[in-house]
């Protein structure tokens, strides 16, 4: 589909090309995929319009399925549908930012606060997936690696915290560019 040159078709382009699966096809297809004993790992996508009320869902439901439950931000790339249909209401134009982890369309809820919730569901997905009781049913593992000098994996569980960080999220929005 032509898009013209003002824009004015932007809405349209990107609902046509947009196709939408309902949220009962894609219970289904997970569903289908316990079944053949595929390990499923589901991204959801927060969207910055997004209120408390709606990650603690999003978390309360992470924790309901077996499934490795990972969160990032809507982040609309230039040269994207996405870009195409949001990016007139961009909150920065600073392209550092641009990582699926920082929020640079506006947020419903105050950036910090967004930051802080954001933060808070990754830490329920991390102990979940990742925590202590993981590395005892990895114990094994663990131990060979560290007998062998390797300490990455030990170390990245107890780093969490350190890179996902509300504060350090919303501090990249004020630094300068350079």
């Amino acid at each position: 589909m032509h898009v013209c040159g003002d824009g004015s078709n932007r809405r349209r382009r990107v609902e046509v090309l947009s196709q939408r699966v309902s949220l009962s096809r894609s219970y289904e297809a997970l569903e289908y995929a316990r079944t053949l004993g595929v390990v499923v790992a589901t991204n959801i996508i927060a969207d910055p319009g997004w209120d408390e009320e709606h990650f603690r869902k999003v978390r309360e439901w992470a924790l309901s399925v077996p499934e490795i439950v990972n969160v990032s931000i809507n982040t609309p790339y230039p040269g994207t549908e996405n870009f195409l249909s949001t990016g007139d209401t961009l909150s920065t134009r600073d392209y550092r930012l641009f990582d699926i982890q920082h929020a640079v369309l506006p947020t419903k809820m105050p950036l910090r606060k967004f930051y802080e919730e954001l933060v808070k569901t990754q830490q329920v997905l991390n102990m979940k997936h990742l925590g202590v009781g993981v590395l005892r049913e990895t114990a094994g593992l663990a131990t060979k690696l560290l007998l062998k000098g390797q300490t990455n994996f030990v170390r990245m569980l107890f780093k969490f915290n350190s890179v996902f960080n509300a504060e350090r999220l919303f501090a990249d929005h004020q630094s300068p560019v350079k």
